[in-house]
């Protein structure tokens, strides 16, 4: 059964004296009071009598239809300085007429009437100036003036202060819901940020997640478990108190934990490491226990803390003295996990790219008893993670997903998602009823390489340089014996790079041979080499290539024990990344002399590779020629066109001739634009992102 909403006591942000919850409240009372306030104006007007001219009284007075058997009053008020005469005549005596008082209805079942078809009347005198008067016309038509008082001081007041009032709460109102919020922030700051995840909406379950089968079935115990615990408790079995999963960005990690809680029928609560810290001290610890009340009271639940090691570090690494709250922070959540208060039924999935800097009490079973590694996906998890992306675009029938699920090795299931996205973008911008192959190749590329720069204004100067150092590196690649096939040749500036020499490989590689590794270096000359052919001269545009070159011999050298001279043995701390005072202080294992093998012997790998990518590109000169002015004509070639020009001399079929860049602005206009020379600008530079270059 899926969670919509958290129970009642679970977060004191969501209780029921929520300051937006008694809103409604407070404006059903003030409508209440409206409407009691309006009642009594309606039965003071309707218990009135009819009000009638002082000329109109005295015509009645000399008719005589005043009816003599009722007191006539004369009524003054307390609160107000009105006086008026009170009697009652009889209906027929006040017919309407032209002039008449047309606007006052006669009330023929007037309560206070002494019988059927009399009326009331009011009239307004002023005794101040009237007592005389009405004494003679009283005494002539023997009647005689009863005096009454009216004392209505309630409702007047009422009346009165009801705006005052109605004012007066809504301030009070105000600053008493202040106050409150004002004291709850204050006090707060202790109770967990958790949310539980409300499956109404945006559900994820096992099927959305495709590419980390093993995974899958990993954490699938831990549903089947939570529906069905004695299935593994009539055996003994105790399932693991948490999950760590850890892997590269982007390969499903959140993704696979929200499936657990599509699937499982528990409450699921998430929330990131980096809510526990605050500005305050004390404050991750008590958030830390506040969780696992909550999880208590809603056990048996799941638990998920995404980028645990914001919290989890390694202890005792700071830099600086002084108070570590993280390291308080971890310890409360030592204690919760596997302490002498332990929770059962509460189960913590915890996501991370960085196990490695964990703390190691934090990984010993009992409290990450398990740990799942989600990994790049291989060729057919890519088809899977496309195919499950691809139901949110419309494809066109000859599109072949597989097609490209085989030409994106290494990338993770967020890279395939957004191949789909720009795909789908760029067949909208093209107005295309569907997704093709071409959109699809190019999306590959942009995300891979680097979308292409055709507005980068280059001199034919340059674009020649390009040319040929990209002819240089396609040479290689299809010369020699252990490299993967090439894919594309192009001298359109794409991504950091004014032009790029992509291939890829034909099936997912896990390991690469010595030979292999050698003849990566032998490509990575082919550019400065292909230069200093042509022109007798070099440029920078090799610093990528010389940088990649490097990497890949010295951990030949260092790591993968490929050295004659310095054998089995691994050199330095291999490629992981530096972890604060933890390897900032630890200096090298080996001595000076080894450091100068090492660099004799990556000297030794680049230059025998640049002697071999010198000999066989002199071997080809034709062919380097060919393929420079091929570039030079068409821009971007193809795998299929470079072999072609190898084993022909010339392209058998040539590619369509690409638009031509915009021409540049000018001299001296304020949009000018040049290649820079600088680092971000490697014009033939291998891409950091080529397949089958180990970095």
């Amino acid at each position: 059964m899926s969670q919509s909403a958290p129970p009642p006591n679970d977060n004191p942000g969501r209780k029921g004296s929520d300051p937006q919850g008694n809103w409604r409240g407070y404006a059903l009372m003030a409508v209440v009071i409206l409407l009691i306030g309006s009642a009594m104006m309606v039965g003071r007007d309707a218990g009135r009598a009819r009000e009638i001219s002082y000329k109109e009284f005295l015509q009645l007075l000399e008719n005589k239809s005043i009816d003599s058997s009722k007191d006539v009053f004369l009524v003054q008020h307390d609160t107000t300085s009105a006086e008026f005469i009170e009697a009652f005549v009889p209906v027929t005596a006040l017919a309407p007429s032209p002039s008449a008082l047309p606007s006052l209805p006669t009330t023929a079942t007037e309560p206070q009437a002494p019988k059927l078809g009399s009326t009331r009347i009011r009239v307004p005198v002023s005794i101040q100036y009237q007592k005389e008067e009405l004494q003679a016309l009283m005494k002539k038509a023997g009647l005689v003036l009863v005096p009454r008082y009216e004392n209505d001081q309630m409702g007047a007041l009422l009346v009165n202060l009801l705006p005052v009032l109605l004012v007066l709460g809504l301030i009070f109102f105000l600053v008493r819901q202040q106050l409150k919020n004002a004291g709850r922030g204050a006090m707060t700051f202790g109770k967990s940020r958790a949310k539980m995840l409300s499956q109404d909406r945006n559900r994820v379950t096992f099927r959305d997640v495709a590419g980390v089968e093993e995974a899958k079935d990993e954490v699938q115990e831990l549903v089947e478990f939570l529906k069905d615990p004695r299935k593994f408790q009539k055996l003994g079995g105790r399932i693991p108190k948490g999950v760590l999963m850890n892997g590269p960005p982007g390969t499903g990690k959140t993704l696979l934990a929200r499936a657990i809680a599509g699937e499982a029928e528990v409450p699921f609560f998430s929330i990131s490491g980096s809510d526990f810290v605050e500005m305050f001290v004390g404050v991750g610890a008590s958030r830390v226990r506040d969780m696992f009340e909550q999880g208590k009271k809603n056990a048996p639940c799941l638990i998920f803390i995404d980028e645990i090691d914001a919290v989890g570090r390694h202890r005792g690494h700071g830099l600086g003295g002084g108070h570590d709250e993280r390291e308080q922070t971890l310890n409360a959540l030592l204690v919760e996990m596997d302490g002498f208060d332990s929770q059962e039924g509460i189960i913590i999935i915890a996501a991370t790219n960085r196990p490695d800097v964990l703390d190691p009490a934090l990984l010993r079973p009992g409290r990450f008893d398990r740990q799942v590694t989600v990994s790049l996906p291989d060729v057919k998890g890519r088809e899977e993670i496309l195919r499950v992306h691809a139901k949110k675009v419309k494809l066109s029938e000859d599109a072949e997903l597989s097609r490209v699920a085989r030409g994106t090795p290494g990338f993770s299931g967020a890279e395939l998602a957004n191949v789909i996205n720009e795909a789908a973008l760029l067949a909208a911008r093209r107005n295309l009823k569907a997704i093709t192959n071409a959109e699809l190749e190019e999306a590959r590329d942009k995300v891979r390489w680097g979308r292409e720069r055709r507005s980068l204004a280059l001199s034919d100067k340059e674009k020649e340089n390009t040319a040929y150092h990209e002819a240089g590196h396609a040479i290689l690649i299809e010369v020699l014996e252990h490299t993967s096939p090439l894919h594309k040749v192009t001298i359109i500036p794409r991504g950091p790079s004014l032009g790029s020499t992509m291939w890829l490989p034909e099936e997912d590689k896990f390991t690469h041979r010595k030979s292999e590794l050698l003849d990566d270096l032998v490509v990575a000359m082919g550019g400065r080499v292909a230069e200093e052919i042509q022109f007798g001269d070099v440029t920078n545009g090799a610093m990528g290539d010389i940088r990649q070159a490097t990497g890949i011999a010295r951990s030949m050298v260092c790591s993968w024990g490929m050295s004659e001279k310095l054998g089995m043995v691994e050199y330095g701390e291999g490629d992981s990344a530096v972890f604060l005072a933890r390897d900032l202080g630890r200096g090298r294992n080996y001595s000076g002399a080894t450091a100068k093998i090492i660099d004799e012997e990556v000297k030794r790998l680049i230059d025998e590779a640049y002697e071999k990518a010198r000999h066989i590109l002199l071997t080809h000169r034709d062919k380097l020629d060919a393929i420079a002015h091929a570039l030079l004509e068409y821009e971007t070639l193809d795998g299929s066109h470079i072999r072609e020009i190898m084993e022909h001399g010339h392209m058998v079929n040539p590619p369509q001739r690409g638009s031509k860049p915009p021409p540049p602005p000018p001299a001296g206009a304020s949009g000018e634009s040049r290649a820079p020379s600088g680092p971000e600008e490697e014009p033939g530079g291998l891409p950091s992102g080529l397949v089958g270059v180990p970095t």
